[in-house]
């Protein structure tokens, strides 16, 4: 008698939730018509969300609950997978979810109101006082330095985000009282102080500008091109960006750099929060609260230099 051999493997047994994973494939893949990277993203965020269900015994889709969901994230969290990444997933099972409620007649989305966890918000870098001080120091006196000066210096003076001084028109400003209103986010004014160095550099610029316009836009221009142009944003970032380089700054200068560092100085000197949130144009007050870290920073850098238990532990 001929041995028969090992038994042949039992084929896998395909579960509820891989039909309707497949079906929700071939959905996003036909009537869709997603990239083939998408529905592989598509793919890998149901087949994590497969196995969760396998490990708790659940066979459908339909067996979750939003305790269940929350589970999987805290699951995917644990293992070390990034905000952004966990809430792509995210995004993949309430998609899921919602085509199942349209082809079954079940509405019910266990993903709909678990968010995923927030990532660290990354502090804005700046520059400190004395970095400033050597970044504003431009050793021609060309009309393109005496330009660049003038947008740099307005930038720290009083804050501006790049949109808005590139649209600031020399009438926006007001040498006597020592003012400028600029249009921000959402299309609203706010009128600024220009302090008196930065009123100095724009003055010597307006000496030197060109008057001959490139466009009507243009002739109101603060800043504008060797063309006569309203000058660009990416003009702008270039410029400065070379400034940093020739003033010797170990990093690439832009001028969101130069209105965080005028954020942080004046919260380091005031301790207004609600006055920076208004030179700044925050409309709510938690953005403009990023910067009480960078102060706290500060703060911690001076704890551990002067305060002698600090020392005491460093040594050990």
């Amino acid at each position: 008698m001929t041995d028969p051999g090992p038994p042949a493997a039992k084929p896998s047994r395909t579960t509820e939730f891989e039909r309707s994973a497949t079906a929700f494939i071939t959905y996003l893949r036909d009537v869709r018509q997603l990239s083939p990277h998408t529905l592989q993203n598509y793919q890998r965020d149901l087949a994590s969300l497969q196995s969760f269900c396998e490990q708790n015994a659940k066979e459908s889709a339909e067996q979750l609950m939003e305790a269940d969901i929350r589970q999987w994230v805290s699951q995917l969290h644990r293992r070390g997978l990034a905000g952004s990444s966990i809430q792509r997933s995210l995004s993949a099972a309430r998609s899921f979810f919602n085509y199942l409620g349209r082809e079954r007649g079940r509405p019910r989305n266990p993903a709909a109101s678990v968010q995923a966890p927030r990532k660290p918000r990354k502090l804005p870098k700046t520059l400190d006082a004395d970095q400033v001080d050597k970044y504003l120091i431009f050793d021609e006196d060309s009309a393109i330095a005496r330009r660049d000066r003038a947008i740099a210096e307005l930038f720290y003076s009083s804050g501006l985000r790049l949109a808005e001084l590139v649209a600031v028109d020399i009438n926006d400003i007001d040498q006597h009282s020592k003012l400028i209103t600029v249009t921000g986010k959402g299309n609203k004014t706010r009128t600024l102080p220009v302090g008196a160095i930065a009123l100095q550099a724009i003055e010597s610029w307006l000496q030197v500008r060109p008057n001959t316009a490139g466009s009507e836009d243009s002739a109101g221009a603060l800043f504008t091109s060797n063309q006569g142009q309203r000058i660009s944003v990416r003009s702008i970032q270039a410029r400065l960006k070379l400034q940093g380089r020739k003033s010797g700054m170990h990093q690439d200068v832009h001028p969101h750099m130069l209105r965080h560092s005028f954020a942080s100085h004046m919260l380091e000197s005031s301790g207004d929060l609600r006055a920076v949130q208004e030179l700044l144009g925050h409309a709510n007050i938690s953005t403009t609260q990023i910067y009480t870290h960078l102060d706290f920073q500060h703060l911690a850098k001076v704890y551990d230099a002067a305060h002698p238990r600090a020392k005491r532990r460093k040594k050990n």
